[in-house]
């Protein structure tokens, strides 16, 4: 991993506050356009038309496999745009934000509301904070060896490069948006955007089991619809999104804070990457990789990202590198165990390890 070059330009010590951070990022990142964010909002869908005609259409698995794969993406690409409209980015009107968002998040099954939440309110508000921050929250030594065999196992698997999609799918998009009580501040307009939610999209999935009765003349027909056109990409929207909010997060130099140590500053530009993506990938992923701006405002739009981060960049040590598969594998190996006291992570055999020399001393 590369981290941007101190320079003399860039303090000697870190602020505590985002406001140093905010005031170099030029106020023409914050322009967002009507016209620009519909461009974006219809392209998507057009695109995602046409995969889900391609699947519809076609059950021969040269063609399904590679749209399957476009499928996730483009699911995820949506996401993406409803991601920025929560957070008011994508246009200056909050009503268009609000139905925009609603609308490209139907295909990932997410409650908008609950994502406000979640996101939002506790994600962007606790980022890589001990007991706050639910994304991707570390497990002690302690923690990990006191679990059952079955826990353990789990963990070892969405820890590994494998399990992105299982722990989003599991921790995140059920345990936290969909299967969870809210809090009662919140609750009433949660729970009224999952009603609307469920009604569209369980109209939508009846609509693919009539059409897969009526076009292969079976309940198995019927099911390998459904199965084909909205299952399968939800699973690997799942695997794209877990992946990408781990690399965002996980690192092996990005540190875990206790409450009392945490700051803004640690939390929204230390917690955070800047991830340069393969040439072609941000047609999907709408420069979401380039995350530190978006965390330190999260009304910069995702098109000015690249901007602000490069912004940032001249005056702030922050971490910032090309996306390589062997860089997220690394990190992948060596982050599964955090200390909190020594504020670095370790492999499984490393945490039984220091277990093992703490029981001995």
């Amino acid at each position: 991993m590369t981290v941007t070059d101190p320079s003399a330009t860039k303090p000697a010590t870190k602020p505590a506050s985002l406001r140093p951070v905010l005031d170099v990022i030029p106020a023409e990142c914050y322009d967002n356009p009507t016209w620009r964010g519909l461009v974006y909002v219809v392209r998507d869908l057009v695109v995602y038309a046409l995969i889900v005609t391609g699947l519809i259409l076609t059950d021969r698995l040269y063609f399904v496999v590679p749209l399957w794969l476009l499928a996730g993406l483009s699911v995820g690409g949506l996401f993406v745009v409803g991601h920025d409209a929560a957070h008011q980015a994508l246009f200056k009107s909050k009503r268009l934000n609000d139905l925009v968002g609603r609308m490209a998040m139907l295909p990932s099954l997410h409650v908008f509301e609950a994502w406000v939440l979640g996101h939002n309110r506790i994600h962007h508000g606790h980022t890589v904070k001990a007991g706050f921050d639910f994304v991707w929250h570390p497990v002690t030594a302690e923690e990990y060896a006191a679990m059952s065999r079955w826990g353990r196992l789990l963990h070892r698997i969405e820890w590994s490069p494998l399990g992105y999609g299982l722990y989003y799918g599991r921790q995140v998009w059920w345990n936290k948006m969909m299967h969870f009580t809210p809090p009662p501040r919140y609750a009433a307009a949660i729970k009224r955007d999952a009603r609307v939610m469920k009604a569209i999209t369980g109209t939508i999935a009846i609509g693919l089991l009539v059409l897969g009765w009526v076009q292969y003349g079976s309940a198995l027909g019927a099911f390998w619809m459904l199965f084909k056109v909205a299952l399968v990409p939800f699973a690997l929207f799942c695997y794209v999104i877990g992946l990408v909010v781990h690399i965002h997060h996980i690192d092996r130099d990005i540190v875990w804070y206790r409450r009392s140590e945490w700051t803004k500053f640690a939390g929204q530009v230390e917690g955070t990457t800047i991830l340069h993506a393969p040439y072609g990938l941000d047609f999907f992923l709408h420069w979401i990789l380039e995350h530190s701006p978006h965390h330190v405002d999260m009304r910069i739009p995702m098109y000015h990202l690249k901007a602000a981060g490069k912004a940032m960049s001249e005056h702030f040590p922050v971490r910032e590198r090309k996306l390589r598969l062997r860089d997220v594998l690394a990190n992948t190996r060596a982050c599964k165990v955090y200390d909190f006291d020594g504020h670095h992570w370790m492999t499984y055999r490393e945490a039984a390890a220091s277990l093992a020399a703490g029981q001995v001393a």
